[in-house]
């Protein structure tokens, strides 16, 4: 008898797990294939001059929410800087936001030299991120949008190099 049960309960757990992995699977592609919302925004850049997203429509767009005081936010910038200037001639374009003010971003880029835009978001950019996927308002935090809109990855935590190329290769072949 206990033995029926055993293998009853397992049946069941495994019939709920792969239930489960296929909801997962299924929302997944269903999240990643649907317009990206508020594609409308304009933040302000270092010069406090409003940069709209708009004028990156068309192309493979990486947008990246940071933080000067987030060390895997530091971390990921290195290879994202390599990445633009690989990929700039094949339409991709990197879009840092900072969420923070405009000062220790300023002091950061004395140090390092970012290739791609900076826009300050402060802390209305968490809102953002938010409306972007970021459930659990952490940084770093990154969305591949391709070139029609749709959001194609979200990233909670670090993006490596491989991932974004793993993201970016099909969009590569595709206008």
């Amino acid at each position: 008898m206990n033995k029926k049960i055993i293998l009853i309960v397992a049946a069941i757990a495994f019939i709920a797990l792969a239930a489960g992995l296929f909801a997962r699977q299924y929302l997944v592609v269903a999240e990643t294939s649907k317009p990206a919302p508020q594609l409308n925004f304009s933040l302000p850049d270092l010069a406090d001059k409003p940069q709209s997203v708009t004028q990156w429509q068309g192309k493979i767009l990486i947008i990246n929410f940071w933080a000067t005081w987030c060390p895997p936010c530091l971390k990921e910038i290195p290879e994202f800087i390599k990445l633009q200037d690989e990929y700039k001639d094949k339409g991709v374009q990197f879009v840092g936001i900072a969420i923070e003010d405009k000062q220790p971003v300023e002091d950061y880029l004395k140090r390092i030299k970012i290739n791609y835009p900076v826009l300050i978001g402060g802390e209305g950019a968490t809102m953002l991120a938010q409306q972007l996927g970021n459930v659990i308002n952490t940084v770093p935090f990154t969305v591949i949008i391709n070139q029609q809109g749709q959001i194609m990855h979200h990233q909670l935590g670090e993006l490596t190099r491989e991932k974004v190329l793993e993201v970016i290769g099909p969009l590569l072949t595709t206008k």
